[in-house]
């Protein structure tokens, strides 16, 4: 394929992830300029940010608020400038965890607490990076998760905890990547286990198994699954799906990212990896399936 020859790669952001985006982006553009293409890198703060003239493609690098809620994504729509990832209604349904939710418990508002039976999860419903998420195992720790989850949302999504293993599956167009598993070294897959690099004293990370020791029929039918959730959403350029694999039971999907991390740690570039995609290919591969994507139909 051939590349466009500008473009900008859109980072930081106004969001809980800055710094995360920032690391993507600055990953995403040295392996673009090592494709020949001439890029800018810009610091995005909020809706009023600049683009050097005659750019022909934004690579969208912002994750969770305003990256990945169809915000940024309308702005572009507006200046007429093409962009990675998918459209506007497809990023609004995505990062909202309890529109996109179908099986959700419970959804409460404003001066409400969660009535479901211990334990149970607690989520703002458009972050992303499991900010604004606590895993509630006695009464004592209801109020304080409430609180710190309601500075990211008023209504928050309440699930019932399922113990299991942790997986996340990323999709390319129609591809379903190796279901990759992911093991914290403490506790359950937070910020700090996801982006050590960002808080290297605070000892987080997690063991990466890729692809995962799941049998070759369950691994299928966790690819189709996780695939049935991108298109689901109307999805046609590329995510990352999370799954959560009973210890008995069904796999259930927990979220879809529509942006996921391109950065050292990141999940997606593993999985790439693991199916013979390197991060440079990745990389084109994302701006391909977004070309194809405003292609319009013959």
């Amino acid at each position: 394929m051939t590349l466009p020859k500008t473009i900008a790669v859109l980072m930081g952001g106004p969001g809980s992830e800055r710094d995360v985006s920032f690391a993507t982006g600055r990953g995403v553009a040295k392996a673009l300029r090592s494709l020949g293409s001439d890029v800018t890198e810009i610091d995005v703060k909020g809706p009023d940010f600049e683009l050097p003239p005659g750019i022909e493609l934004a690579f969208l690098a912002l994750h969770g608020t305003f990256g990945e809620d169809g915000q940024v994504q309308r702005i572009l729509e507006e200046r007429g400038i093409a962009y990675t990832g998918d459209g506007v209604a497809e990023s609004e349904l995505a990062f909202n965890k309890i529109r996109s939710k179908e099986a959700f418990r419970q959804h409460v508002t404003n001066g409400q607490r969660p009535t479901i039976p211990i334990p149970f999860v607690i989520k703002a419903p458009r972050q992303g990076s499991t900010v604004g998420v606590h895993i509630i195992k006695n009464e004592r720790e209801i109020d304080a998760a409430v609180a710190d989850a309601r500075k990211y949302d008023r209504e928050l999504l309440i699930e019932k905890f399922v113990p299991g293993r942790e997986l996340t599956i990323g999709i390319l167009g129609e591809q379903a990547l190796p279901i990759l598993e992911i093991i914290p070294k403490g506790g359950f897959y937070d910020f700090a286990n996801k982006y050590p690099f960002l808080n290297p004293g605070a000892g987080g990370g997690a063991e990466h198994v890729c692809p995962a020791k799941i049998s070759e029929d369950r691994t299928r039918a966790i690819q189709d699954l996780a695939l049935r959730a991108h298109r689901s959403l109307g999805l046609q350029v590329y995510s990352r799906v999370d799954i959560m694999l009973p210890d008995e039971g069904e796999p259930s999907v927990l979220e879809v990212n529509t942006i996921p991390g391109m950065t050292e740690a990141s999940l997606l570039p593993e999985a790439a990896a693991a199916a013979g995609i390197g991060y440079t290919e990745l990389c084109a591969r994302i701006i391909e399936l977004s070309q194809q994507r405003r292609r319009p139909a013959r």
